[in-house]
């Protein structure tokens, strides 16, 4: 019996391995048609979980409804499935080389568990030739079994947007990929059971692990470009969301936005392409151009506002300044790798004394991950406000808002442009 006849008729189990902001859509999606094993490392997870609650605060109670799902942290429970779902997270180390510890982890727990027939599908973001040269061998070596010939391989990345109710798992198309055109076939009637969108099948699984991290990296490239305008037009006195307004009105120009960029998507990917070209003897010019744009924008904003400071008559180590939003995008509570941190950071080294609020996200979460304080509630006596990310509650906010918990007249630092065509004239205004 091929294995979707099986998993259609719940013979046999699906199990996804990593629930994050990726793997659990996913999982809850399956388990609407399959029967699932969802698998995640930390217990905390699971016990939410099987409350109908997502940690990641993406989903609500009811699209854990009417799901056939078993929430687990034992690895035993895995041997119960044949076609091995990965969604862990492959972020990059403090060097910004590729971290892929837990992808490895993952090859570890499904290879002890792989039996002859099951199927391997991996969706974390990876270099091109990481499925068939780190994670192939780990399988094989652990299971005993031969890819090919005793179990299947494939690929299909991750297209998950946090934070964005419209393009979800079930609306974005779907790229696979396989060893073979037979489990090319099986995995595509997998997918295409739950993703309306329907599937694309790249040529090879090699093909669709670069078509993954070349998405993120496009993107990366574009908001650089704008970054790097930011930068000159402030010398220019001119207003860069102001340009791109103008320059937008023609019809092939392309509306990108300067800002922080962080997050595990963006703010990573490059790095995995960049791994793989020096390893290939290649040192990449035009992507790490980019990368060191983006990742220099924390300073740049962070030098920006001392010179205001200073330029209003203000020692830097006198004042108080509140950071408006840490998570690394609007609407989410998510806050690996976020570039908001770094800000902060600079700000610190000029002995400036910061305050960070933000309605999304978790007081201890930050504190573990970025050892400072998240302030409950806005203080006062501001020298300077840093709007840095566009939560909608902030959006609600009006410019007295901001100068009643100022000191003196207000300096605004909106990072966002998100107030940028109200009446400014009463403060001191930055934008990106």
């Amino acid at each position: 019996m091929k294995i979707y006849q099986a998993l259609e008729q719940k013979e046999k189990k699906i199990a996804v391995i990593g629930l994050g902001y990726v793997g659990l859509p996913l999982a809850l999606a399956l388990a609407r048609k399959f029967s699932v094993i969802g698998f995640d490392h930390t217990e905390e997870r699971i016990s939410l979980m099987k409350k109908g609650i997502d940690p990641s605060k993406e989903l609500a109670p009811k699209d854990f409804e009417e799901c056939d799902i078993q929430f687990t942290s034992r690895e035993s429970d895995l041997a119960e499935a044949s076609f091995y779902i990965t969604t862990v997270p492959t972020p990059v180390d403090a060097h910004k080389v590729p971290d892929l510890s837990l992808l490895i982890k993952a090859c570890h727990s499904i290879g002890r568990n792989l039996s002859r027939g099951d199927y391997v599908i991996f969706e974390s973001t990876v270099y091109p030739g990481c499925t068939e040269d780190d994670c192939l061998p780990i399988l094989e070596s652990e299971s005993g079994l031969k890819a090919g010939k005793d179990f299947k391989l494939g690929y299909s990345p991750e297209r998950i947007n946090p934070g964005d109710q419209i393009h979800t798992v079930h609306s974005i198309p779907k790229v696979i990929s396989a060893l073979d055109q037979e489990s090319l076939a099986e995995i595509e009637q997998v997918y295409s059971k739950v993703i309306p969108a329907g599937v694309f099948k790249a040529s090879s699984i090699k093909v669709a692990e670069a078509a993954k991290v070349i998405e993120n990296t496009q993107r990366d490239l574009n908001i650089s470009f704008v970054n790097e305008l930011s930068i000159i037009f402030d010398k220019m006195d001119i207003n860069t969301q102001d340009v791109l307004e103008a320059a937008s009105t023609k019809w092939n120009f392309l509306q990108f936005l300067p800002g922080l960029v962080g997050g595990h998507c963006i703010g990573v990917d490059p790095y995995y392409l960049l791994h793989k070209a020096k390893q290939l003897g290649y040192d990449p010019q035009v992507i790490l151009s980019g990368r060191r744009i983006n990742d220099s924008m924390p300073a740049f904003v962070a030098k920006k506002l001392v010179q205001m400071l200073i330029h209003e008559g203000k020692h830097p180590k006198e004042c108080n300044v509140l950071i408006m939003g840490i998570t690394f995008k609007e609407n989410v509570s998510d806050i690996r790798n976020s570039k908001v941190a770094d800000l902060v950071y600079e700000l610190m080294g000029y002995s400036v004394n910061v305050d960070v609020v933000d309605p999304h996200a978790s007081p201890s979460e930050v504190n573990r991950e970025y050892d400072f304080e998240l302030s409950e509630h806005p203080g006062g006596d501001y020298d300077a406000i840093i709007v840095a990310v566009g939560h909608d509650k902030f959006r609600e906010l009006d410019l007295k808002y901001f100068a009643d918990l100022s000191n003196a007249k207000t300096i605004l630092l909106d990072v966002k442009g998100i107030y940028r065509n109200e009446n400014t004239d009463n403060i001191k205004y930055w934008s990106l």
